[in-house]
């Protein structure tokens, strides 16, 4: 194992690395705290496992989203967004994921929405290497993010979940719903085993509606096998439509929230049901929703470092919420 290197750095900065590496091992490469470098594990360190039992403070979560490279440097390329950009300005289905824009937004309009709610580059010129996402705007989102959660918290409404990254994000929604449920939220879970049609880029699939610990996903059809992923990786809005299509049909309850990413968020935004959910630099639609009303927040990180490196972030908006257990 690498020799830690606690950074010189003086004040809120240094004290939150310190409490941070108390509480969590990353395997990292290079993190930068208000301009501060600092080497951590090196890139071959094998990580024994991660405990978030503390909260931790805005300062450490701030070096944590850093050193887990959930904000600043992340690993979604510039090259990437600006093909998403591109796609979104001409209405690809694949990139509005759900959303039906009521402005134009061409692909300058895009980047400098962007910069503003990521903090990606806004010079059109910057044409590749890695996006950066400013951790300022991720804890301002999150912020929002737990205050939308204790709001339907607090009257107890019903809330639905979703997400097209199971294989990262998960863990984390299905700690949202395990509080959510302590705290009397009905959990719902609509239209399960339903067979849903995506059309993915090896064609059209079909897939089967499931639910994991109050998680909706998608699985490719057939018995579950040991080790395989928990479900499938989408953007498409057809699942939540498909779910909340059921529930108005079978006059059940509809969510007063609905919590997820991709398609989940835009979709369910689009008819009308308040959503919130995360995104990645190269996710405009969700963005676009919030700047247009459709999408109450959207949090700007990378969806796809490893899972147990989203576990401060539950702790951290379920505290805020008033959630914890």
């Amino acid at each position: 194992m690498g020799r830690l290197v606690v950074p010189s750095t003086q004040g809120e900065t240094g004290e939150a690395v310190r409490q941070l590496w108390s509480v969590v091992s990353l395997s990292c490469h290079r993190c930068y705290a208000n301009g501060a470098e600092f080497s951590a594990f090196p890139r071959w360190a094998v990580v024994a496992s991660v405990s978030i039992a503390p909260v931790l403070t805005t300062g450490a979560l701030r070096a944590h989203l850093l050193a887990a490279r959930l904000a600043g440097p992340v690993a979604t390329s510039r090259e990437e967004s600006l093909r998403s950009y591109r796609a979104f300005a001409a209405r690809d289905p694949r990139a509005l994921i759900g959303l039906d824009p009521e402005w134009t937004w061409g692909q300058g309009d895009l980047i400098g929405l962007m910069a503003d709610k990521c903090g990606v580059s806004a010079d059109p010129r910057h044409v590749s290497g890695h996006d950066v996402i400013d951790p300022e705007r991720t804890l301002t989102a999150l912020d929002a993010f737990a205050d939308r959660l204790g709001a339907v918290a607090e009257r107890n409404g019903p809330v639905l979940l979703g997400t097209g990254h199971p294989h990262r994000l998960l863990g984390f929604y299905a700690a949202l719903a395990d509080a959510l449920s302590a705290a009397g939220c009905a959990v719902l879970t609509p239209a399960h085993g339903r067979c849903v049609d995506i059309t993915t880029r090896f064609g059209l699939r079909t897939y089967n509606l499931a639910y994991v610990r109050g998680v909706a996903l998608v699985r490719d059809p057939g018995p579950e096998r040991p080790g395989c992923e928990p479900g499938a990786h989408t953007h498409s809005p057809l699942p939540v439509r498909t779910v909340l299509g059921a529930a108005a049909e079978a006059g059940g309850v509809l969510p007063e929230l609905v919590i997820g990413d991709h398609g989940w968020v835009c979709g369910a935004g689009q008819l009308g049901f308040e959503a919130i959910g995360l995104a990645d630099t190269d996710d405009p639609a969700l963005f676009v929703g919030e700047a247009e009303g459709s999408v109450s927040v959207a949090v700007p990180l990378d969806d796809a470092v490893r899972s147990d490196y989203y576990r401060p972030l539950t702790r951290y908006v379920l505290n805020r919420a008033c959630l914890s257990q």
